[in-house]
């Protein structure tokens, strides 16, 4: 059954104008983002090389799980969140699990 699942990862980068503010909006969509259907992960980072850029990494059972993710009402309050606190939108990328195993 596992040989089924198609991993798709997500990374999301913000560069923030409030980094404070945005730590604050990006923790709880984390947290709450780990309850979806079908996440497997997520992860919330900081750059050592860019103080003000965050970066998520999600890990999704499927593509499906993921685009319904995307849609959910967490999702679109984060995005609605960060307004006024980026110096742009973020950069979104949608990979292929070629090689992404859970080690547990």
């Amino acid at each position: 059954m596992a040989d089924d699942i198609e991993t798709t990862i997500v990374t999301m980068v913000f560069d923030a104008t409030d980094a404070e503010r945005l730590l604050e909006v990006l923790a709880k969509y984390v947290v709450l983002t780990r309850g979806h259907p079908g996440c497997r992960n997520v992860d919330l980072t900081r750059s050592f090389t860019k103080a003000e850029r965050y970066v998520i990494i999600q890990k999704w059972d499927s593509p499906n799980a993921q685009a319904a993710h995307f849609d959910s009402a967490d999702m679109v309050e984060m995005a609605q969140a960060c307004n006024g606190i980026l110096v742009s939108p973020p950069s979104i990328d949608l990979l292929e699990g070629i090689s992404a195993h859970d080690l547990a």
